[in-house]
């Protein structure tokens, strides 16, 4: 989330060669505009207030700036996570239902740290929300994507085990402790990649502060970069 979305689009495609991104006017509805870049077959979206009195301005005045704020997983069975979370007491801020591709975004008070989406697609590898030559197909892309997310919350563990819950996946394992306190890891079945909780600091509140990517063609050096308020941080493999 960013006060300017040209600003930081635009550093983001200077640091790493990104192409340009895909910008979807059904973000309106929220009073956003967007830009959404393939990283691999995963994605990063940047989005900011189109006016004024929106969700999205209130959370930039939370935080006291840029951030990272939601993170969207991709299920196989949208009708069993949706069951599952409701299961958990969960409420559903906002849902999508296209022929392709559905939504369900997850109330950021119930599962701490960030809005997680829970998102199904088909095909499997398509994605409509990234624009017209990801809907219904696949297109030529580059390798890599993101690999993993660092996520800073006022009980690590806690918050671990909720998500670990909601995405219906094991249990999470203790990571080392910072001097903030003990860090905790969640490892994503099948993907490789890993969500680490962190004790948050700084005096921002909540947010995701860091993403991983493997592949990242940076044209700006060896980084880590940030930008947007976000870390990013390049990953082999």
């Amino acid at each position: 989330m960013a006060r300017d979305c040209g600003q930081v689009a635009g550093e983001l495609r200077r640091t790493f060669g990104w192409p340009p991104p895909f910008h979807d006017p059904g973000v309106g509805q929220f009073g956003l505009t967007n830009a959404v870049f393939a990283a691999g077959d995963t994605f990063v979206e940047v989005v900011a207030p189109a006016r004024p009195g929106t969700t999205a301005g209130r959370y930039l005045e939370r935080r006291g700036g840029d951030g990272g704020y939601m993170a969207i997983f991709q299920v196989k069975d949208l009708a069993a996570a949706r069951r599952r979370v409701a299961g958990l007491g969960v409420r559903v801020v906002w849902t999508a239902e296209l022929p392709d591709i559905a939504a369900t975004h997850l109330h950021p008070g119930d599962v701490p740290g960030a809005i997680v989406s829970l998102d199904w697609a088909d095909p499997e590898q398509s994605w409509r929300w990234a624009g017209p030559s990801w809907t219904g197909r696949v297109p030529d892309h580059a390798p890599g994507g993101v690999t993993g997310l660092t996520i800073e919350v006022s009980d690590p563990a806690a918050a671990a085990r909720r998500w670990a819950a909601v995405l219906g996946i094991s249990a999470p394992g203790r990571g080392p402790t910072t001097v903030d306190g003990p860090t905790t890891t969640v490892e994503l079945p099948d993907s490789r990649q890993r969500l680490r909780f962190v004790p948050a600091g700084g005096g921002r509140g909540e947010g995701i502060t860091e993403v991983t990517i493997a592949g990242l063609p940076a044209t700006g050096g060896g980084g880590p970069w940030v930008i947007g308020g976000v870390r990013f941080a390049g990953e082999e493999g």
